[in-house]
């Protein structure tokens, strides 16, 4: 881990105020149950999102490789913030469904993105060591991510905890705008 620099470790970072942002998508699940759609249904909703993930995936993956990836991250985080402010607006079956859909955009624009950040920050013989420490702090967000999602959305409301994605985003966008080391996204 001493190998791993400074682009590295900026990448972690990123990723998980990005997870902090996207807290567990079982939060999806329970707006849509709020917006009327019926138990035996609400699996759909996962359905839908892994879909629309699925289908944006390639073709984001296919443009990464011929743009820089700062647009891109940005891009995703956009679109989450988009996603967010739908759901956190209203819990119409039809709104939670544009917001499940935008979820899984963002998802086809930053996960592989992610991924090849962390290859492009690290030594050849150090990826696999470097896949697992940014998947571990990024499973160690995630868990905190949806307990204060869980703990905003009993205390708060739902709105209040896509709300609070949202906020998470826009500092992870900060970070992304500001962030000094330059070269650790391809241009």
């Amino acid at each position: 881990m001493k190998r791993f620099g400074g682009p590295y470790w900026w990448v972690v970072s990123v990723g998980a105020v990005f997870t902090l942002a996207r807290f567990s998508e079982a939060f999806l699940v329970l707006r849509a149950q709020q917006g009327g759609v019926p138990v035996a249904l609400v699996p759909l909703v996962m359905v839908a999102m892994n879909l629309v993930y699925a289908l944006s995936a390639y073709p984001f993956g296919k443009l990464s490789d011929r743009m820089s990836h700062r647009p891109l991250l940005a891009l995703g985080l956009v679109v989450l913030i988009a996603a967010d402010l739908v759901l956190a607006t209203n819990d119409h079956w039809g709104v939670v469904l544009v917001g499940v859909a935008l979820w899984g955009i963002h998802m086809g624009i930053v996960q592989g993105l992610l991924a090849t950040m962390v290859a492009d920050t690290v030594p050849a013989d150090l990826r696999g060591t470097a896949y697992g420490v940014f998947n571990l702090v990024s499973g160690l967000a995630l868990l905190f991510a949806s307990v204060l999602a869980g703990l905003l959305w009993d205390r708060l409301g739902a709105s209040f905890t896509f709300y609070a994605g949202a906020a998470f985003c826009i500092i992870a966008l900060v970070g992304l705008v500001w962030h000094p080391l330059k070269r650790v996204i391809k241009t």
